[in-house]
């Protein structure tokens, strides 16, 4: 009896597209899996600790429209696994989920910690190295993969570092690289709002861009600006240059003389108040120079248009994304060097690449960890046909 011998696949990064490529790969090959720190550390921070795992849009048509950064590339990637096949993933490995009103799902658990026990324990058969990468050389039909520590000889390699690490290894096997910027990021502004910070507004609507409009949740900070509406607002103008104008609409279509009709002997802080946080109609009182206990029946059309204008027109001007902020990067190896149907390197046969070291990034709600779980899929189908 002769033994066929698996052929040897390495991974690099141990996040969440890597792991899911070696949960695939495991029972056909020898899988080793490097990382220099903890695997699957990155997934515990996501969705405040619960972990987003994905989100529930099943018409990948759809769903690609919530990438800024690749959506035309995933169209073959989300019509061979999709959200549902997410659920399935999970699923198999014991991790029940559920998907709130706003369409974001979760484990039952609300527990990233509980989301990563279980999927290592489903890569019982891969081998975990926990050394650094240094390079990848190819040695006639094989790759060498050098550590800090060692060198290892493998037939196939699957690179899965994620959007934050150095690219100096993937540069040294002749890949474009697109420069990483901060993307889902809070903003600085020029204007200071620490007197507000921890205020929120919910449903404002914002305007940017080329009158780009979003409706969503801000958070003044004291550095600047931040929430869901700003992360979104900030992964579509990544690529744009600072200084740029956000003009934020708080309130809507109001009939603002007639609410100071209704309430002409109140002062103007408290009618505010009925649009916005007490707080935040003081700081814009106090911006315009207007006396916080002026009568609604005293405010003349000159004072009235002013305050109007600063609750559906509020300019803030973007300076920078807050330092270390980021959510995701976008940026990464450049997807014109990549197939995607298989994830295979065009440059380098038997090189392939999942999650966010590619240059894809989705928005917040469980998108850019479903661009991992799809990925790695790909790549793992890919490393299988080849």
């Amino acid at each position: 009896m002769v033994l066929e011998l698996k052929s040897k696949i390495a991974i690099i990064g141990a996040g969440p597209a890597g792991c899911t490529c070696a949960y695939y790969l495991q029972n056909e090959f020898e899988v080793t899996l490097f990382d220099i720190a903890s695997p699957l550390r990155t997934i515990l921070p996501t969705g405040g600790g619960r972990c987003n795992l994905a989100y529930g849009e099943y018409d990948f048509r759809e769903l690609v429209k919530n990438y800024p950064r690749g959506e035309k590339f995933l169209y073959s990637v989300f019509s061979r696994f999709s959200t549902a096949d997410t659920i399935s993933l999970f699923d198999e490995i014991g991790v029940d989920t559920y998907m709130q009103d706003d369409f974001r799902i979760f484990p039952t658990s609300n527990s990233s910690a509980d989301v990563r026990n279980k999927f290592l324990d489903a890569l019982k058969q891969v081998r975990f190295i926990k050394e650094k990468v240094l390079r990848v050389d190819r040695v006639n039909y094989l790759f060498k993969v050098v550590t800090d520590m060692a060198s290892y000889n493998f037939d196939k390699i699957v690179i899965a570092t994620g959007g934050h690490a150095s690219y100096n290894l993937i540069k040294y096997l002749g890949h474009k690289i697109v420069d990483p910027v901060p993307a889902l990021v809070a903003l600085k502004t020029n204007e200071d709002f620490s007197s507000v910070a921890g205020v929120a507004l919910k449903s404002v609507r914002a305007e940017f861009g080329s009158k780009k409009s979003l409706v969503g949740d801000i958070l003044f900070t004291h550095k600047g600006v931040s929430g869901p509406l700003i992360y979104k607002i900030s992964s579509l103008m990544a690529k744009e240059a600072f200084p740029y104008n956000i003009y934020i609409d708080f309130v809507g279509d109001i009939d603002f003389q007639d609410v100071l009709n209704k309430n002409s002997h109140k002062d103007i802080k408290n009618i505010l108040a009925e649009f916005i946080p007490k707080s935040f109609a003081e700081f814009v009182l106090t911006k315009l120079h207007i006396a916080m206990d002026l009568k609604g029946h005293k405010i003349n059309a000159q004072i009235r248009d002013k305050i109007l204008n600063q609750l559906q027109n509020y300019q803030v001007q973007v300076v920078a994304p807050v330092k270390d902020g980021e959510v995701v990067t976008c940026g990464g190896v450049s997807l014109d060097e990549i197939n995607p149907k298989t994830l295979e390197s065009k440059l380098q046969q038997g090189i392939y690449f999942c999650g966010e070291v590619l240059d894809i990034d989705g928005f917040c709600g469980g998108f850019n960890l479903q661009n991992c779980w799809s990925t790695g899929y790909i790549a793992a189908k890919g490393v299988m046909q080849s």
